[in-house]
C-alpha cells in the first residue's frame, strides 16, 4: 500500500516541480536597488523613499535608493536596462526617461518600451513656473514683457521643464537663454537666487519655497486651482494653456522580467499607495497618486511616447544631432 501510494505521489510531483521553479526563478532574493535617475532631494527621489520604505516592509525584502543621476536620466536608465531581469533592480522612471528621450536622442543606447519591463505607475505632479520673490513679473504676461539679459532654469536639457519653459519662450516671443540644471532642487536654489529669471518647475520641488515666500508661482498647470496655494491661477488662466503638462513617475525593470516578479513587485508598491502615512507624506509634497498595475501602465506608456514626440517636433529640441 505504502509502494502504491509513493507510485501514484511521484507523477504529482513531477508536475509540480516546474511551477515551483518558476516561482523561484520569477523573484530573485536580495535587497531590491531602486535606480533613481536625478540627484537626492528632488521629486523622483522623494517618491522613491517614501514608497520603497513601505514596500519594503510588504515584499520582506529591503529596497535600496541608488541615486544614478546626469544626461537627462540616461545614465541611470541605461544601468537599470544592463541589470539582470530578477525582479531585484527596479528604476523609477518618468515622463522624460521613459518617453521624452526617445524622441529627443537618435542615439539613444536603448529603447525607452522594448528595453524595459513596466511594472506600476505611480504618481503624477504638476508643473508650475516660479519667478524669484524680488521679481517684477506678477503674471505670466509680465514675464513675457521681461529684457535684457534673460534666462531660465531646467532640471537638465531636454526636460520636461526645458520643452515646457522652451514652448512659452517661442509662443510669447521672449528673448531668454536656457540654463540646464542636474536636477531639480539646484535649478530652484538658483532660481531663489536670482540667478536665472524663472523656472518652470515639478510642484514638489517648489511648493514649500513658494509656501515660504522665497519664490513666487505665476501659473501652476492644473485643472483648478490648487487647494493649498488658491492665489497660484491655472494655466488656463495664466493665458498659458499649453504649459498644462503634467509629470509622471512609475517603475520599470529591465526587459525580460517575469511577469509573476513584475506583478510580485506592483503589488508592494501600489499597496504602499494605500498607506494613511504615505499618502499623507506625498500628499504634503504635492504629488497627485495615480496607480496603475503592469499591463494598463505599458499601453499608458506607449501613448506617452507618441504624445512626447509631437512635443519634441514642436518645440525642436534635441539632445543630440
Amino acid at each position: 500500500m505504502i509502494r502504491r501510494r509513493s507510485l501514484v505521489a511521484l507523477p504529482l510531483a513531477a508536475l509540480a516541480a516546474p511551477a515551483v521553479m518558476r516561482g523561484a526563478q520569477a523573484q530573485g532574493t536580495g535587497p531590491i536597488r531602486l535606480i533613481v535617475p536625478a540627484p537626492p532631494g528632488g521629486p523622483t527621489d522623494i517618491l522613491a523613499r517614501v514608497t520603497g520604505e513601505r514596500a519594503a516592509a510588504a515584499l520582506g525584502q529591503p529596497v535600496v535608493v541608488d541615486n544614478r543621476a546626469g544626461a537627462g536620466g540616461v545614465i541611470g536608465s541605461e544601468a537599470a536596462t544592463r541589470a539582470a531581469p530578477d525582479g531585484l533592480t527596479l528604476i523609477l522612471g518618468h515622463n522624460q526617461t521613459h518617453a521624452s528621450n526617445q524622441a529627443m536622442m537618435s542615439r539613444l543606447p536603448y529603447h525607452v518600451v522594448d528595453g524595459f519591463t513596466p511594472v506600476a505607475k505611480l504618481a503624477t505632479v504638476h508643473h508650475a513656473t516660479v519667478v524669484p520673490a524680488n521679481s517684477p513679473a506678477r503674471s505670466m504676461a509680465d514675464l513675457a514683457k521681461l529684457t535684457g539679459a534673460v534666462s531660465y532654469a531646467s532640471s537638465g536639457a531636454g526636460s520636461a521643464s526645458h520643452v515646457i519653459s522652451e514652448t512659452f519662450v517661442r509662443r510669447s516671443g521672449l528673448n531668454a537663454t536656457h540654463v540646464p540644471y542636474r536636477g531639480a532642487a539646484p535649478a530652484a536654489t538658483d532660481t531663489v537666487a536670482g540667478v536665472v529669471n524663472f523656472y518652470t518647475s515639478t510642484f514638489p520641488t517648489v511648493a514649500g519655497l513658494i509656501k515660504d515666500g522665497r519664490l513666487r508661482a505665476l501659473q501652476v498647470g492644473a485643472p483648478a486651482r490648487l487647494a493649498d496655494f488658491p492665489d497660484v491661477p491655472t494655466s488656463a488662466e495664466a493665458g498659458v494653456p499649453y504649459m498644462a503638462v503634467d509629470a509622471w513617475f512609475g517603475l520599470f525593470g529591465p526587459a525580460g522580467v517575469p511577469a509573476a516578479a513584475a506583478e510580485r513587485l506592483a503589488q508592494a508598491f501600489l499597496g504602499a499607495l494605500e498607506d494613511a502615512e504615505v499618502k499623507r507624506r506625498l500628499a504634503a509634497a504635492a504629488f497627485t497618486l495615480d496607480p496603475l498595475p503592469p499591463a494598463a501602465f505599458a499601453a499608458f506608456q506607449r501613448a506617452e511616447v507618441a504624445r512626447w514626440a509631437e512635443m519634441v517636433d514642436l518645440t525642436g529640441v534635441k539632445l543630440d544631432g
